[in-house]
């Protein structure tokens, strides 16, 4: 079993940055692929980053230059420092992981249960 809890959400003035954190705990073999997704209200939920286990990370054009997604392996553990945040920016963020565990030892996807982000002014 894989749980997912993520923190630093909150509201922020537009320009403003926040720093969002993951935290993976469980029966973890290792951990593939780790991110985020966000979801505002109304809308599809998107892919905001994606970390490979190599550092490798992709990002949605609408954050590209703008968010980052650092990794710490050793930690089991992701973040997403965000700068220069828009009023589109606002929506609930989740972490997401595809683990390896003892219930899934060919891996799996697991999901956190969100983190709200207010830009407003």
């Amino acid at each position: 079993q894989v749980q997912l809890v993520e923190s630093g959400g909150g509201l922020v003035q537009p320009g403003g940055s926040l720093r969002l954190s993951c935290a993976a705990s469980g029966s973890i073999f290792g951990i593939n692929s780790m991110g985020w997704y966000r979801q505002a209200p109304g809308k599809e939920r998107e892919l905001v980053a994606r970390v490979s286990s190599d550092g490798s990370t992709n990002y949605a054009d609408s954050v590209k230059g703008r968010f980052t997604s650092p990794r710490d392996n050793a930690k089991n553990m992701v973040y997403l420092q965000m700068d220069s945040l828009k009023p589109e920016d606002t929506a609930v963020y989740y972490c997401y992981c595809n683990a390896r565990s003892s219930g899934n030892y060919y891996g799996a996807d697991y999901w956190g249960k969100g983190t709200l982000v207010t830009v407003s002014p």
